[in-house]
């Protein structure tokens, strides 16, 4: 890959993929790329220690988005990054893993490339990635998958969404954005044939402080994000591989408590 742009030119933006949360599965290229930051555009969930990376004299503009909720639109976060570039500024547009995977990442370099800008996309680690190697979770695995799918849980409703042959035997499923649509899901890949007993992961605030990786069955995917009180961010992994984990079994805990109670 090659440098950095031209180092010294101005009135350009390099989208940066700042990982799961751990700042130390940042590369070296995006800690490059902060430091030289006129202005910081950022996702609510990078890590403060992230944003420290940018000189002090850098602006740091929040765009956060939460479900249902944005701060700015994508069309408004589009345009304060033109807007920026246009002054001359080395805008550094810092997306929570991969700005290429679920991280609108292509239509903002639509956007800048639209206005003869110019404009450098560097890769982070994603979710994914992240949170399935802390929960020692292999995506895939010779002898328990052959195949990696990434879908998103709440785009565009699942009704739209046509998941037929990407979760079951041999293969690996993860679902970004899926908590709260954790038990429609559930339903969903059922419906196309996938076995209640297929074993399914939460990861909870992968690489980041109080994560979580819990572990059940598909059937009872919805139930257990409930008795846990999952909250975002969060992927869901649904396969095989996810035995080879050490995410604990709460399925195990909660039918043990059932049978106390009992």
């Amino acid at each position: 890959m090659a440098s950095l742009l031209d180092p010294t030119a101005r009135g350009r933006v390099i989208l940066v993929g700042a990982g799961p949360g751990d700042p130390g599965l940042l590369t070296v290229r995006a800690v490059e790329a902060l430091r030289m930051a006129d202005i910081v555009i950022h996702d609510g969930l990078v890590d403060p220690r992230v944003l420290d990376l940018a000189p002090a004299g850098a602006q740091r503009i929040s765009v956060a988005k939460k479900r249902a909720r944005h701060t700015v639109p994508q069309d408004g976060i589009n345009a304060l990054i033109v807007a920026h570039v246009k002054t001359g500024a080395i805008v550094v547009r810092l997306k929570g893993g991969d700005p290429f995977i679920f991280g609108r990442g292509g239509e903002e370099v639509e956007a800048v490339r639209a206005e003869g800008l110019r404009v450098e996309v560097i890769p982070g680690v994603s979710a994914a990635l992240g949170c399935a190697a802390e929960a020692m979770l292999p995506l895939t695995h010779r002898d328990h998958s052959s195949a990696v799918s990434f879908v998103a849980g709440q785009c565009k409703g699942l009704a739209d969404q046509d998941w037929s042959g990407l979760a079951g035997q041999g293969r690996t499923l993860v679902i970004y954005m899926g908590v709260a649509t954790a038990s429609d899901i559930a339903e969903k890949l059922m419906g196309e044939g996938v076995a209640p007993d297929m074993p399914v992961a939460v990861l909870e605030r992968g690489t980041c402080e109080g994560s979580r990786a819990l572990k059940t069955l598909l059937a009872d995917l919805g139930a257990m994000v409930d008795r846990e009180q999952v909250a975002s961010p969060a992927i869901i992994v649904v396969g095989e591989v996810v035995e080879l984990s050490d995410a604990q079994d709460k399925l195990a805990r909660w039918a043990k408590v059932a049978e106390n109670i009992a």
